[in-house]
């Protein structure tokens, strides 16, 4: 490597683990307070409140990956994948922070008012005032083309034949009406995100700051009630866990499977570490890119530690992973059913609005994307919506087998670069953390604030 990359990357590595050393954990009062409202500025540069900006991000990350793939982990790499998960998902939280930060930073206000923002951004502009243009652009065209190409395969039409499947299987089998006309089901999709996002993310944040809380609702409370009846059996399905997490057990890969699968499946889940969650969260209505980096790290606590190990948990304690032929959304569907036998009816709504919602945000991350790499023109948009929309109607009517090992190859080419650039970027995080939290301390010492600064000083060193 040559001497003036290998300087920069040993003096920014360490930078990136010690500036955010359990920090989301230590200030969650912050984010809630920001997703609350209480820094809200209409007046600021931006889209959409903290609020739109997080449930949008939340739409693509809460979706298949809470119902199958934590199904797929569990039949994988066993119950300890569960655990690994965990881990996981607590990691991303400082992920999450670090690139939502960037993704305001860096972002593009055009003449409009809308806004432009997420890796492709941070990577170009940010690698360019470090004084390293042509990396930065060769780096954010690559991440640019590869999340477009994962908005066309994984974040549609893999999900469209997900929900379709589920639906046709409630409502009368491969012979009834939907399951001979997939066209219409793919078709009805389509037309509904068309309209949505024509609107521009001002649509999109309106859509899903409803769509999101009722869907986390709806799921949310079908697995309490089957903890609830198997209430005795949650402390086992935790020794469960942890023990399996360090098994030596070759059937399941070991400890080694475990952490594998637990790993792979939480950043899927969340998208920590891909960078796109900082597309939506560009838009958000703020002046300080730290406070958007607070709202971003709820995203993995809300998606993967709560929602991904609530899904596990009824799956271990009704013992369905143990049945032979069983995993994905079959294996989670039987676990839930186990006590409420009308669950597949729910299960099929809970991944119409967990897909929508993803299909929704992904074609407006392709946008932003694609506009990156040929130029923010009506043509370009136009274009690409064309040939989204299509394979919209197309994930209805073929089998997609074929694709799951692209998909997962895909999210590897966007990691990547996405993580070069928060090593790069590092100092420039923390600055901006630095700052924000000099705000915070400040509007905390106003009178009539009613609130102390004293807890933020442990940040600010």
């Amino acid at each position: 490597m040559h001497s003036r990359y290998r300087t920069v990357a040993d003096r920014r590595g360490p930078v990136l683990y010690h500036s955010f050393r359990f920090f989301a954990v230590r200030l969650p009062g912050l984010a809630w307070r920001l997703v609350r409202g209480d820094f809200n500025d209409p007046r600021a540069p931006g889209e959409v409140t903290h609020f739109q900006a997080l449930t949008s991000a939340l739409s693509v990350t809460v979706g298949l990956g809470n119902i199958s793939g934590v199904a797929i982990a569990i039949a994988i790499g066993g119950p300890g994948a569960v655990f690994w998960m965990i881990v996981a998902g607590c990691l991303g939280m400082a992920t999450k922070f670090a690139e939502c930060t960037l993704g305001v930073k860096y972002r593009t206000v055009h003449d409009d008012g809308t806004v432009s923002g997420g890796p492709m951004h941070y990577i170009r502009r940010g690698f360019a005032d470090k004084g390293l243009p042509r990396l930065g652009l060769f780096l954010a065209g690559f991440i640019a083309l590869a999340i477009t190409l994962a908005t066309f395969v994984s974040t549609n039409m893999y999900q469209v034949n997900q929900i379709y499947a589920q639906v046709v299987s409630v409502t009368g089998g491969e012979q009834a009406f939907l399951g001979r006309n997939g066209w219409l089901f793919g078709g009805l999709i389509a037309l509904m995100v068309g309209i949505i996002v024509s609107g521009g993310m001002q649509s999109i944040g309106r859509t899903t700051e409803k769509l999101v809380p009722l869907m986390g609702i709806i799921y949310v409370s079908a697995s309490l009630m089957v903890l609830f009846v198997n209430y005795d059996r949650i402390p086992a399905a935790f020794g469960i866990i942890v023990d399996s997490a360090f098994s030596l057990d070759s059937v399941s890969g070991g400890i080694w499977g475990a952490m594998t699968q637990g790993f792979i499946r939480a950043m899927t889940s969340s998208e920590a570490g891909m960078g796109t969650a900082a597309i939506a969260h560009a838009t958000a209505k703020t002046r300080y890119p730290a406070a958007e980096g607070y709202v971003a790290l709820l995203e993995p606590f809300i998606d993967t530690v709560i929602i991904c190990t609530m899904t596990a948990l009824v799956i271990i304690v009704t013992g369905t992973y143990t049945q032979e032929g069983l995993s994905g959304v079959a294996l989670t569907s039987a676990a839930y059913e186990t006590v409420l036998p009308w669950f597949p009816v729910v299960l099929a709504v809970c991944l119409l609005l967990f897909g929508f919602s993803t299909i929704l945000v992904a074609c407006y991350y392709g946008l932003k994307a694609s506009s990156m790499l040929f130029g923010n023109h009506r043509l370009v948009r136009g274009l690409y919506l064309a040939i989204f929309l299509t394979l919209t109607v197309a994930g209805a009517l073929l089998k997609l087998d074929l694709i799951v090992n692209l998909m997962d190859t895909l999210v590897v080419l966007i990691c990547i670069p996405n993580i070069i650039g928060l090593i790069m970027l590092s100092s420039v995080i923390r600055d901006e953390r630095r700052r924000f939290l000099e705000h915070v301390a400040s509007r905390n010492h106003e009178p009539g604030s009613g609130h102390t600064a004293s807890r933020l000083s442990p940040l600010r060193k």
